[in-house]
């Protein structure tokens, strides 16, 4: 039998048993009376040679006799004893041997020793085993309770005294699990019946507890159980081992709320976001509720100015109650000076509150979250500022209810650990909110603001910046009017994202204006950007150089650049690496034209090539760039057919038609990883009513002659008041290329919100503007031109050049019985 049995009875296993002891008399004079069998098979002596010796004839070292009557003396006086001695074996060897004697007295003055005995291992393990059995129930320190088949508990140990403060007395005779607030003793009560059922061992099982004397105290053990039997399989009971384990058991939750902390608040560099997740986390740890106050700076990225304790704060999450997550709340909060969170922002410390008694105003609880408050019965409390990089960011308040016990210093340090994890977050955010607005603040301005009116094209446009971690990138749209009614549209995409590829968006866009006012080819102003991008490329590399520790930016671009002709309906289009724009016809059918691919700005060398396409007016033309097609999963193939259905309606109103693009190729839930432009324009023809072209032949007259012609069409057009300036610019043009110039010459008047004049020759001369002294005879004809004149320029052909002037009309309408005239006659 193990130590168990010995609980209920004397064990078989003691060695001073009945039947496993030898036994021997000794009258009053030491002589040997009496002698068992045993004892003859323990020392090898018979009876009869045993029975008339003198004790000290057992003997084995001469020695050991002054201890032997030390022994009897001893045992003379107490009346007993109890010891280990070596004796001689009847073959000579040496036996120890355990003994109990007792002094027994037959009248008044006979006495006889009784002596019990065995060999010395099996007293000294019977000794071990009494002494562990002792040991468990008056000195561990891990509780041991018995429970009898019935579940009542038998017995416990002084341990379990400790861990429920009650006495063992009032413990013997109860059921398993009655000292125990009731939804822990149904657990207690589970795991003892299933091992006493199965037979199966319970080994450190982890339970919380609460005790009925102190339900307000929980506790957490650690529970082992084995099932105990006799020799014949009978079931005797269950044996429980008992450990309290609440400190150990605190300081693990506090180590995996604070591993949970560093996974699960700062997913994002959202403000917002990042304060959910410290209110849920708080919920899932130490608190019932939790909010999260943050000082209204702070969400719109700017540095945190404390105006004092009754500074308003914005409530940016509230979790009520431990459902998993947190509500966004967004609502000002005004705390009064006197609460804690007020308190802890003033004095930047943490706050801890046992019991409080609830105000819901001091929280900056209103409405429903106060009497949900008062419902649930708040009644601790703690509040920590959350501080990161020295600056105050707000407070995050925990508060219990459902847990009774109240929160105490170890729940402080833990909350304060995460707090100031989670305000190192927050303020990561932060300071990325602030960039971020910086860097969007910035591409703004770089932008085109309101697109102004065109004769040429109706316009809609969408610009939609990349939203998460990859910032800002370099996507840019631009609507360029033209000399002579025409209009450049353009779209472009700068390599990366961030502050440098806005920056260079800006560069490159500013360019494209200077290469536009120039009225050059789409091919050259392709090829001056490339050489433009080269030269970025190389001054950051430059930069690198002298600053290794610069963080390398790619400088490179796509682009597509276009320009339309509302007179001759003719489109020019070259494009850089970018994706080809989508045409629409007036009969609801949509082509990607083939133009040809040129490479990406920036790798240099490479010739740009333009393709001209006839427009019908009413066409769609639409310009995006790849984020586009590429923002929903990557199918390109699918998001161009989505491209084409929204575009086969012409006729639809343009922002119509542009939002239906944008809503089909980028759904509501998509959050886009780049930037997005999309340009969408219709084309209009100019009317022949509006243009009048003329050659006129190069003779000495060729000046009187165009006056004689523009006065003719402006009074036509009712418009007398521009006859005087319009005839001096005409005459200062005719005049330079009748006299610097070879070939026809071509005057062509345009009337679109101003009027334009060119006079086009043969010769690829440049005019130029230049201050004329007091004594030179010419050289003032062009500085008339353009005083006269809001603009002026001159732009190239393959068959030589147009000087042009544009002038503001007046608010004179033509006349209402005007007829339509030829657009251009000959002379």
């Amino acid at each position: 039998m193990g130590t168990s049995a010995l609980l209920f009875s004397e064990s078989p296993e003691d060695p001073f048993s009945l039947y496993r002891a030898a036994s021997a008399v000794l009258d009053e004079n030491g002589t040997v009376v009496g002698w068992s069998d045993r004892a003859e098979e323990l020392l090898g002596f018979p009876a009869d040679e045993a029975i008339g010796r003198r004790w000290q004839e057992f003997l084995i070292d001469p020695d050991d006799l002054p201890t032997a009557r030390a022994a009897a003396a001893e045992s003379v006086k107490a009346g007993g004893w109890f010891g280990v001695m070596p004796l001689r074996h009847r073959d000579g060897r040496r036996v120890e041997m355990g003994f109990r004697a007792r002094v027994v007295k037959r009248g008044a003055s006979v006495r006889e020793w009784s002596l019990v005995g065995a060999p010395a291992a099996e007293v000294i393990s019977w000794q071990r085993d009494r002494a562990l059995l002792d040991g468990l129930y008056y000195r561990s320190p891990i509780g041991l309770i018995i429970h009898d088949p019935d579940l009542r508990l038998v017995r416990v140990n002084r341990a379990v005294e400790k861990v429920g403060d009650i006495p063992a007395g009032e413990l013997v005779g109860t059921r398993t699990g009655e000292v125990l607030v009731s939804e822990d003793a149904q657990a207690a009560v589970d795991r003892v019946r299933r091992v006493l059922d199965t037979g199966k061992p319970s080994i450190f099982t982890e339970q919380s507890c609460r005790m009925c004397k102190d339900p307000g105290r929980e506790r957490v053990v650690s529970a082992s159980a084995f099932r105990m039997e006799d020799s014949s399989g009978r079931i005797l009971g269950v044996a429980e081992t008992i450990e309290d384990v609440t400190d150990r058991y605190r300081a693990r939750r506090r180590l995996a709320l604070l591993n949970d902390a560093a996974a699960r608040i700062g997913t994002t560099l959202d403000v917002r976001q990042t304060a959910r997740e410290l209110a849920e986390l708080a919920v899932a740890g130490p608190a019932d509720h939790a909010s999260v106050d943050l000082l209204e700076p702070v969400l719109v990225g700017d540095e945190p100015c404390h105006e004092g304790t009754a500074t308003p704060v914005v409530r940016t999450a509230w979790a009520p109650e431990p459902c998993g997550f947190a509500y966004a709340v967004g609502e000002r909060v005004p705390l009064a000076p006197e609460s804690p969170q007020a308190r802890s922002l003033a004095e930047r410390r943490p706050i801890l509150e046992r019991q409080v008694t609830l105000r819901p105003r001091w929280y900056g609880l209103e409405g429903a979250r106060a009497e949900h408050a008062m419902g649930v019965g708040l009644h601790s409390l703690i509040v920590v500022p959350l501080r990161a990089r020295g600056v105050v960011l707000g407070v995050v308040s925990l508060w219990r209810s459902r847990r009774s016990q109240s929160f105490d210093e170890d729940d402080l340090m833990v909350v304060e650990e995460f707090a100031s994890r989670a305000a190192v977050c927050i303020d990561n955010a932060r300071r990325f909110t602030q960039q971020q607005r910086a860097a969007l603040t910035l591409q703004r301005s770089l932008l085109p603001g309101e697109v102004p009116e065109q004769s040429a094209l109706e316009v809609a446009h969408r610009y939609l910046p990349a939203r998460g971690e990859p910032g800002i990138g370099g996507d840019w749209f631009d609507v360029i009017p033209l000399s002579g009614a025409r209009v450049a549209l353009v779209v472009g995409d700068v390599v990366g994202h961030g502050i440098h590829a806005a920056a260079t968006m800006g560069r490159l866009r500013a360019a494209v204006h200077t290469l536009a006012s120039l009225d050059l080819e789409p091919d050259e102003v392709l090829a001056r950007l490339d050489d433009l991008v080269s030269l970025l490329a190389a001054e950051q590399e430059s930069n690198a150089d002298r600053r290794p520790s610069a963080v390398e930016q790619v400088v490179g671009a796509t682009c597509l650049y276009a320009v339309y002709d509302p007179v001759s309906r003719h489109c020019s289009l070259a494009r850089a690496g970018h994706p080809a724009p989508a045409v629409a016809t007036p009969d609801g059918t949509v082509t990607v034209p083939d133009l040809p691919v040129g490479p990406p700005l920036g790798l240099g060398g490479l010739p740009f090539e333009a393709c001209d396409l006839d427009l019908p007016e009413g066409s769609l033309l639409a310009l995006y760039t790849d984020g586009l097609v590429e923002a929903r999963d990557g199918d390109i193939e699918a998001a161009l057919a989505d491209l084409r259905e929204k575009l086969a309606h012409p006729a639809e109103p343009l922002e119509h038609t542009c939002q239906a693009v944008v809503d089909a190729l980028l759904p509501a839930a998509h959050q886009p990883t780049d930037d997005i432009a999309l340009l969408v324009a219709r084309t209009r023809v100019l009317p022949p009513t509006n243009v009048a072209t003329w050659e006129i032949p190069m003779e000495a007259t060729a000046a009187a002659r165009a006056r004689e012609l523009i006065t003719a069409k402006l009074t036509e057009w009712g418009l007398a008041d521009l006859l005087f300036t319009t005839e001096l610019v005409v005459s200062e043009l005719v005049t330079n290329a009748y006299r610097y110039a070879a070939g026809p010459v071509t005057l062509r008047l345009i009337r679109t919100q101003s009027l334009t004049c060119e006079v086009s020759d043969a010769s690829h001369t440049s005019p130029h503007l230049r201050r004329a002294r007091s004594t030179d005879e010419g050289g003032r004809g062009l500085f008339l031109v353009a005083q006269l004149t809001d603009r002026w320029g001159t732009r190239y052909t393959r068959d030589g050049k147009t000087v042009w002037t544009e002038q503001p009309l007046p608010f004179s309408r033509p006349p209402a019985n005007a007829e339509p005239t030829a657009s251009s006659a000959g002379v």
